[in-house]
């Protein structure tokens, strides 16, 4: 049985999506997948520090003293460097990957370095932003600023 129709790695079903704009619990879903990624890093180089504390001094070795203060900030910046390093390079982060999103500039492009780190830092610092999308406007108070938006998009690779 042979078709002339091109094969599609757009499952039938979300087709139509594609390339629309995503709103409130995709993308906040994608937000928690993301988050419980980071805090996994976080907390696997909090364990190979530690380890190699240990590899270097094994009889003084203590686990290093984990405050909550630097150990939310460590999370921030991390958070910050993972979505400005998957913004500028590819468009999604790996929940964003899961969820089938992409972030895009004005033009459907990918945003550019500049415009990805700014994204980054305000969706760290100011995360209720997100909620504009629940108005039906389906832009986070960040898209409004910085001239981006979250679109469905299941294809691999950067925007064309």
């Amino acid at each position: 049985m042979r078709t002339d129709e091109p094969v599609s790695i757009v499952p039938r079903e979300a087709q139509q999506y594609q390339g629309r704009r995503a709103g409130l619990v995709t993308r906040s879903v994608a937000g928690v997948i993301d988050g419980v990624v980071v805090v996994v890093a976080v907390l696997a180089g909090y364990v190979g520090v530690n380890g190699l504390r240990f590899l270097v001094r094994p009889r003084t070795f203590q686990f290093s003293e984990a405050s909550p203060l630097p150990g939310v900030a460590t999370v921030l910046l991390v958070l910050v460097g993972y979505f400005f390093v998957a913004w500028s390079i590819t468009g999604r982060t790996y929940g964003c990957h899961v969820m089938g999103l992409r972030v895009v500039g004005r033009g459907g492009e990918r945003t550019g370095p500049l415009v990805a780190l700014l994204r980054a830092l305000f969706c760290v610092l100011f995360p209720l932003g997100l909620l504009l999308c629940a108005g039906g406007r389906l832009h986070s108070v960040q898209d409004v600023v910085l001239g981006t938006s979250v679109i469905y998009d299941w294809r691999p690779g950067p925007p064309r």
